[in-house]
């Protein structure tokens, strides 16, 4: 007899299973070789099957959601990677771990905003010249204080 399928289309079989890179891949809508990459950088784990296939628990697909929501906001991978490490035994995030997550996180995008919207109300003062160490350039260089780091462009 057949089992039930939920919502989602996966039987109770299906649920109970570890995934494997394909399927975490479908259900994530990531290529396997970002998963690959994600598993080199630390961010995701396999186990190996008996045939050395990579094998994820169910719980890597929450994982993967915080990872893309991260990068979405423009949260670098190593800032993700540590964030990731500092849990517990390295859980996937709870509700509570992704509030203290995000609201790190909204900090740097605040400042980066910020930031942002500073540039973008100058930028009819720039001419695109390149300068980025005259003193008269409002962008990238109030006060020509890049001029202690040395000669060309700084970031």
């Amino acid at each position: 007899m057949k089992q039930h399928d939920d919502a989602h289309g996966d039987s109770m079989a299906e649920l109970a299973a570890d995934l494997s890179v394909g399927e975490v891949a479908r259900r994530s809508g990531l290529a396997v070789s970002a998963l690959h990459f994600y598993e080199t950088r630390g961010l995701i784990a396999s186990v190996r099957s008996a045939g050395n296939q990579r094998r994820y628990p169910r719980s890597v697909l929450r994982r993967v959601a915080v990872i893309k929501v991260a990068q979405r906001m423009g949260v670098p991978l190593a800032a993700i990677g540590e964030a990731l490490q500092a849990l517990p035994a390295g859980r996937t995030p709870t509700v509570a771990d992704w509030r203290r997550l995000s609201e790190r996180w909204r900090e740097d995008l605040d400042e980066r905003i910020r930031t942002l919207t500073s540039l973008r109300d100058q930028l009819d003062g720039c001419i695109g010249c390149g300068c980025l160490s005259l003193k008269v350039c409002p962008l990238r260089n109030a006060q020509d204080a890049l001029a202690r780091e040395g000669p060309g462009p700084h970031f």
